[in-house]
């Protein structure tokens, strides 16, 4: 991923998003042609991400071979018309406003049973209702045993984070507020949420 140093995300930016999203996609690198890539829902904490696969999942293949992976998170897209990108609007190029974070690591695979029943309660106290009855996961529990056997966890401790925000960082000031105010009139899914980047961008910067 390209990052001009005026779309590089800070430590606060990046955090933020992780504190907010926990869907991402996970790829493992293995050995062969082509990487493994899983869509999953996560959980993020002090530096390390949290997560689990069922077993037959080709991504533990890759991971004994290449025990590094990296997460992909993308949110808060827009596309930004040609016309809204240029001061001659007939001969504007388009383009997209985005967040990008992915964070790199080395992973750890859990298979004991009481690590797994840890890790899967965090999961679930983070995605399910207080009400729920499936938390906390206990070994203890026939059930809960029955199903621990059928996954394998992980745990990814990030070494580095690529992180971008693209909201016209380049442009001027009158051109932000200009694409802002195109964003708040077109109304589009990811619009509000682009158009709230680039107007605290406008401010930091």
């Amino acid at each position: 991923m390209l990052i001009h140093p005026w779309d590089q995300a800070s430590d606060h930016e990046w955090g933020e998003v992780l504190s907010r999203h926990d869907f991402g996609t996970f790829i493992a690198t293995g050995t062969g042609n082509y990487p493994v890539a899983v869509p999953t829902h996560f959980v993020y904490d002090e530096g390390t991400v949290h997560t689990h696969f069922a077993k037959p999942n080709p991504v533990w293949a890759a991971l004994e071979a290449n025990p590094h992976a990296m997460l992909v998170i993308n949110a808060d897209w827009a596309y930004i018309e040609a016309a809204w990108n240029s001061e001659d609007a007939e001969h504007g190029v388009p383009t997209s406003y985005y967040t990008s974070v992915q964070p790199l690591g080395r992973v750890d695979l859990a298979s004991d049973p009481d690590e797994l029943a840890q890790l899967l309660t965090s999961q679930l106290t983070r995605f399910e209702p207080v009400t729920s009855t499936r938390v906390p996961v206990a070994t203890s529990h026939e059930p809960d045993r029955r199903q621990l056997k059928a996954i394998r966890g992980v745990r990814m401790h990030i070494v580095e984070v690529r992180a971008k925000q693209k909201y016209g960082g380049n442009r001027s000031l009158e051109h932000r507020g200009a694409v802002a105010d195109h964003l708040l009139t077109r109304g589009a899914p990811g619009d509000a949420a682009a158009r709230e980047h680039v107007l605290r961008r406008n401010q930091s910067h």
